[in-house]
């Protein structure tokens, strides 16, 4: 089971940087890029609330289920 961030991808659809979206969201750059780069093992419901208000998405939009245990 593996969860794939995509919130690059709905940050250059709304063409925000990650600096803008660290003022929006009140998250420092370096988490928002860990996020961004996929190299965390949790998030916040609260983070992922201000993220989604601030990129006016919903959270299926940032997150992404893919099975890996298929052949």
């Amino acid at each position: 089971m593996a969860i794939i961030l995509r919130l690059d991808r709905v940050m250059a659809d709304r063409k925000m940087s990650l600096n803008e979206l660290s003022e929006r969201v009140g998250v420092s750059n370096v988490n928002l890029s860990k996020i961004k780069t996929g190299r965390i093992s949790a998030i916040r419901f609260s983070t992922l609330n201000a993220i989604c208000k601030a990129l006016k998405c919903q959270p299926g939009d940032i997150l992404e289920f893919v099975d890996d245990t298929s052949p």
